[in-house]
């Protein structure tokens, strides 16, 4: 049994608590709201997040983040990725020493356009860096929380880190694997919500099956184009949390992304969308922040800056389906082509 702490009792947070209880782990679970902590505590379920599912009694829910990463052993950020600095630059005044971090978040911070270990790099102590890992996968907290098998990946450029939080986290229902790409892997967990905003947007509008493949396929095309640019291995993209998470957040009933997409599609706006969930869609600050890093590194991302002409400047979607549809002609495998011209 080892003392853990996870922060963030959203659904995916308090998903990953329940898992590390069942498996025998003491668990202390950081609650920002003293009146769902309490909740909580009265029923062991968070009926806010994560409604119909019982919390073991070997965890601990908390108010105190201080309190929270006492003694432990791993610290795993679940948090929104507006709020994710904020809590980080808490967690660097209290952070016990020689504890790895892992983030759980997938989303890029748009003031700074920064991934979420970069923003660990720039608060947590300098020895500390060496001890960051981030995990991605298609990973419904629903899903996971009712022991339904998949897979994940967690990256860290230690390789012992990473390994160690595979064996806290690997379950017989929970798969994880390890990777040294932490570029990769945290680019395909953010930029993948675009997508699926963009295929719900698609589906909305009443398109079909064929419709929905191309810009899965042509989505990772751009998610793999702009990851490369930024120091991300390719064929990380066609891993789990490239490909994986992609077309599970792009087709599943219980990806937020896909149905606020949908949602937009038939014509709600997006601002009455927003005001009527407790929930986050990353997606939507995710598309902002990856349409000014296409524009930084000079990556074409169509689907992307539809997305985010539909989002931000008022287009409507039946006009950003014609953008992309008569966009010149262009050969499927850019980059494989300009290779072979140079050749």
């Amino acid at each position: 049994m080892r003392r853990l702490a996870v922060i963030g009792a959203g659904s995916w947070g308090t998903t990953l608590a329940v898992l590390l209880a069942a498996k025998g782990h003491a668990v202390n679970l950081y609650v920002r709201d003293a009146k769902l902590a309490e909740a909580m505590a009265g029923q062991h379920e968070n009926n806010k997040y994560l409604p119909g599912v019982t919390i073991p009694a070997g965890v601990k829910f908390l108010t105190s983040l201080t309190q929270a990463v006492d003694a432990a052993e791993l610290i795993a950020l679940v948090l929104p990725s507006h709020g994710f600095r904020e809590v980080a630059t808490r967690l660097a005044a209290v952070l016990p020493a020689n504890v790895p971090v892992v983030s759980m978040t997938k989303g890029i911070e748009t003031d700074t356009l920064l991934r979420m270990s970069e923003v660990l790099h720039s608060v947590l102590p300098a020895g500390a860096h060496d001890r960051i890992a981030v995990m991605s996968g298609p990973n419904l907290a629903q899903e996971v929380s009712l022991g339904i098998p998949t897979g994940t990946v967690v990256a860290s450029e230690n390789k012992a880190v990473a390994e160690y939080i595979q064996d806290i986290f690997m379950t017989s229902m929970f798969r994880v694997y390890t990777h040294h790409d932490v570029v990769g892997v945290e680019l395909g967990g953010a930029l993948k919500n675009i997508i699926a905003l963009g295929v719900g947007i698609s589906d909305g509008l009443g398109f079909g099956d064929n419709t929905r493949a191309t810009l899965i396929t042509r989505g990772l095309t751009e998610i793999a184009r702009l990851g490369q640019a930024m120091g991300a291995e390719i064929m990380t993209f066609a891993g789990l949390s490239g490909l994986g998470d992609l077309v599970c957040t792009c087709t599943s009933e219980r990806s937020r992304n896909h149905q606020a997409g949908i949602r937009i599609g038939r014509g709600e706006p997006l601002a009455a969308i927003l005001a009527g969930t407790d929930m986050v869609i990353e997606g939507v600050r995710s598309t902002q922040a990856a349409y000014r890093l296409a524009q930084k590194f000079g990556v074409e991302m169509p689907i992307t800056e539809e997305t985010y002409q539909v989002l931000y400047a008022g287009k409507c979607p039946q006009a950003a389906v014609k953008s992309l549809m008569g966009r010149e002609r262009k050969v499927e495998l850019e980059e494989a082509e300009m290779y072979r011209r140079k050749s």
